[in-house]
């Protein structure tokens, strides 16, 4: 007889963590596990590939999870950890971060130093430019159904 168990696991996390105080090894960690998106701490130690005690990586990934970047499941009695926010969000608050500290708030004044410090070539800024017409597309589409929905109802 197989049995599997599985259980969703909810904490009390703080999804307001400033991701710029995230340690080495917590990086190293959460990148292995967007890459894998599935995972339990021994497969962690060894995607990792440093001597590290497995009590350590138990102890990152709860530290993680408590810090809101990580969600786990129990399968057998084993913790299977998974992103609990993407990269894509958690860079955004660390670039905001940013932001806030050396532009005041300009995300204006971050393209500029980027380009100048040669971050965002030419083609980079182009898609930049793109993705920002079709947002602003967007918005301007969405803006006209909401005036015709507005007359629609009189």
């Amino acid at each position: 007889m197989c049995v599997t168990v599985s259980n969703t696991m909810k904490s009390n996390t703080r999804i307001g963590h400033d991701p710029a105080e995230l340690g080495e090894l917590e990086r190293s960690i959460l990148s292995v596990v967007w890459r894998k998106l599935e995972i339990n701490a021994e497969q962690v130690r060894e995607e990792l590939g440093r001597p590290l005690k497995d009590s350590t990586i138990r102890t990152v990934l709860r530290r993680l999870e408590e810090k809101g970047y990580l969600a786990h499941t129990v399968e057998d009695r084993t913790f299977v950890y998974r992103p609990a926010q993407t990269r894509q969000r958690v860079a955004g608050r660390a670039v905001k971060r940013i932001v806030d500290w050396f532009c005041e708030g300009s995300v204006e004044a971050l393209l500029v130093g980027m380009v100048d410090s040669k971050v965002l070539d030419q083609a980079e800024l182009q898609r930049l430019a793109e993705r920002i017409a079709l947002a602003q597309k967007s918005a301007a589409d969405s803006g006209k159904s909401k005036e015709r929905e507005k007359g629609g109802r009189r």
